[in-house]
């Protein structure tokens, strides 16, 4: 398949004119994307669709009566007067609605993962190449500046040769385990229960599976597809890496025993192969959904041969001195011969001096700043003045890919193989 996208010219939108967005999936996240989309000059909001009609009286009391609403995102689609779709629908909608749209001419903002099965990443990817417009996945790490820091830090030879890096987010929540509120009105009245199926299996209104979607694999895609693949994207920009070779997850259900097939507890790691842009190294990811500790419930680590990088909500660089090198187990061998290697390798003294790091330095960004806003603003700016993006439909999947082999892994119990540059799943001996 050809990688390489075509110019945009003739789709961008005049810098002065506005550009009149649609939300398609008016929950938690599309509303919370549509007002940082508004936020920005030029923006205007023309059409809502959802499938549960308490969301659309709810984008006219937001958004104004002047607002087209619709349970069928199709009527959206087919308005002339829509230059860009914001996607917030469950998982399982996201590469169907994603690929109609850009079949229809508009520009997407498609929430994360970019799709909920590996095999639907190539088709999307096809459909924003050969469509022309901006295709943006709703990741916010890859715009922020934390992440643009740590690569800027890591192209320095800040920490040395980078081995390991050790990411988790964790949570202590009910909200925060997906257990949203199931408004009492929810009926087959008020909700189109077919269209909110959609490709998954057939089954029964039961309108837990609607509200709080992500707990189940047939509409979600578990902490891998939410929350692994945020730790994914910020890593790939950081480091500049397409992707691991090699997926191998384990958790499990610990805390929330409410029906949920999603775990809520998942460790992953993935091994990262030498390439020119960095070296080889494996990256560890956790989420924990009964996190007891109410500190360090979101991070990176990276740690090199000289130092390690911490970043959170700030970034703090650590410069540790090599150890010197001495070897204990000379003590079994021959007195002379000690004494031969105890001259070429010297004590170090325990003080306490030895023990601190090198120097330690804190980046922290401006007050105020919003990865969310200047994802969307990068969205934006791609349309009106043709500017590049970085998530764009190959980085999305490069990112949802080894993320949904973690939960592959997980359910099959097996090390899973991918191949990051054709973005394919591929046996683990095939993938070193």
């Amino acid at each position: 398949m050809d990688f390489t996208f075509p110019a945009r010219q003739d789709t961008q939108i005049p810098p002065n004119s506005r550009i009149q967005i649609a939300l398609i999936g008016a929950g938690g996240m599309g509303s919370g994307d549509t007002r940082y989309a508004l936020s920005i000059p030029g923006n205007t909001l023309v059409a809502v669709a959802d499938i549960y009609d308490g969301r659309l009286t709810r984008a006219k009391e937001v958004w104004g009566s002047q607002i087209f609403t619709t349970r069928d995102y199709r009527e959206v689609l087919a308005r002339s007067g829509v230059d860009a779709v914001i996607i917030g629908t469950p998982d399982h909608w996201h590469s169907r609605i994603s690929i109609d749209a850009l079949e229809a001419g508009k520009h997407v903002y498609c929430e994360k993962p970019m799709v909920q099965k590996v095999e639907q990443g190539l088709p999307v990817v096809e459909a924003a190449r050969k469509s022309g417009r901006v295709f943006q996945v709703g990741s916010q790490y890859v715009s922020s500046v934390i992440y643009q820091k740590v690569r800027e830090l890591l192209r320095s030879g800040a920490i040395g040769e980078l081995n390991l890096v050790e990411s988790w987010l964790d949570r202590n929540s009910a909200i925060g385990a997906w257990q949203y509120s199931i408004p009492p009105d929810a009926s087959p009245a008020t909700v189109d229960w077919d269209r909110f199926l959609g490709s998954a299996p057939k089954r029964p209104f039961e309108p837990i599976r609607l509200f709080r979607w992500r707990n189940y694999s047939d509409y979600g895609t578990a902490l891998a597809g939410d929350l692994f693949v945020h730790l994914l994207s910020g890593l790939h920009v950081a480091t500049g890496a397409v992707g691991p070779v090699r997926v191998f997850a384990t958790g499990g259900i610990r805390y929330w025993q409410d029906g949920r097939d999603a775990p809520d507890v998942m460790l992953a790691t993935m091994d990262y192969p030498k390439t020119a842009a960095h070296p080889e190294f494996t990256f560890a990811l956790r989420v924990n959904f009964k996190s007891s500790s109410p500190e360090d419930r979101f991070g990176f680590r990276f740690l090199g041969s000289e130092g390690s990088i911490t970043a959170a909500e700030n970034v703090v660089l650590s410069r540790f001195p090599r150890e010197p090198e001495y070897d204990d187990s000379i003590g079994s061998l021959a007195n002379a011969m000690q004494k031969q290697l105890a001259a070429k390798q010297p004590r170090r003294e325990a003080t306490v001096e030895a023990m601190k790091p090198r120097a330690e330095d804190t980046f922290s960004p401006p007050p105020r700043y919003s990865a969310h806003l200047q994802h969307h603003r990068v969205f934006y700016d791609a349309i009106r003045n043709g500017k590049p993006l970085v998530e764009d439909a190959v980085f999305g999947f490069r990112a949802a890919g080894p993320a949904l082999l973690s939960n592959t892994s997980y359910h099959e119990e097996r090390a899973c193989g991918w191949d990051p540059v054709n973005m394919k799943e591929v046996a683990p001996a095939a993938a070193q």
